[in-house]
């Protein structure tokens, strides 16, 4: 962490952790915010293969994202989803090969990442842009997720008819909120009080407990054929949240442990781009 991120961190968990002693709840609603809140958009120009794709702009709700496609009309369609702090673009290797499979190929950067607007985004927000997509593009039949996108996709499909047709990759998916938001607390440093604020918080928006929002829950009401990559040192969503699936033995669920990949690097390798293209 370069000296002004680590200035901007401790000026952050300073602030919160004295709203915390005035304000347990208006800390964990500012916690919130910043939960929701990317902190990085590259600004790396597209790739040579994303400047050539069809552009595509959809409203949902009062949202808009922008997004790609490839191959409009093929055979079968595909959705690539990134994951939090990252983009469509970092899954260009996996543009051609689908394409070569005559499979139409969409990728839309979800709300407060790469080419779209906002400023933040919550998984309710992700599950419904993934439902216009396939609305108003799809029917979808083939979903390839990382991380953050791996959590909603999950979500979506649990709450949408499918069938034994449909094929989900998830790469290094977020498998447990629970887990996401403990990393974020010890981060901050914040207590157990703007703990239990935050999550009534999350409570009275989503009129959900944070719990719910679990791969391992969602998971046992998919249908689809899926393919799960992930990769022993990951240390953003860790092996640990995945195991009790593994030992849950779904028969339509196959596992892909790779090691020395962590959670950025995995889906950039080549034996992962193989797999996840060969099985959608």
């Amino acid at each position: 962490m370069k000296l002004a991120q680590k200035l901007a961190v401790n000026y952050i968990r300073a602030k919160l952790n004295l709203l915390a002693v005035l304000s347990p709840r208006k800390a964990a609603y500012r916690a919130f915010d910043l939960f929701c809140t990317p902190q990085y958009r590259s600004k790396k120009p597209l790739p040579p293969i994303f400047q050539n794709a069809e552009k595509l702009t959809m409203k949902f709700g009062l949202h808009s994202v922008n997004g790609y496609r490839w191959n409009r009309g093929g055979i079968r369609k595909v959705l690539i989803l990134h994951g939090y702090e990252s983009g469509s673009p970092n899954f260009e290797r996996y543009i051609a090969p689908l394409v070569r499979k005559d499979y139409e190929v969409l990728a839309f950067d979800a709300p407060a990442h790469g080419k779209s607007p906002g400023r933040r985004i919550t998984l309710p927000l992700y599950i419904e842009m993934i439902a216009d997509i396939h609305r108003q593009y799809g029917p979808v039949l083939s979903f390839m997720a990382h991380s953050f996108g791996g959590l909603a996709v999950t979500h979506f499909l649990e709450q949408t008819t499918h069938d034994v047709e449909t094929r989900l990759a998830l790469i290094a998916p977020a498998t447990e909120t629970s887990t996401a938001i403990d990393s974020f607390f010890r981060f901050l440093q914040l207590n157990g009080k703007v703990r239990k604020e935050f999550e009534i918080h999350i409570y009275e928006k989503a009129g959900i407990r944070p719990e719910h929002f679990s791969i391992a829950r969602a998971v046992k009401n998919i249908k689809a054929g899926m393919l799960w990559v992930h990769d022993e040192d990951d240390d953003i969503t860790p092996l640990a949240d995945v195991k009790p699936i593994m030992e849950s033995n779904i028969p339509h669920l196959d596992f892909m442990i790779t090691k020395g990949f962590g959670h950025k690097k995995i889906y950039r390798e080549n034996k992962v781009v193989k797999a996840v293209t060969a099985f959608l």
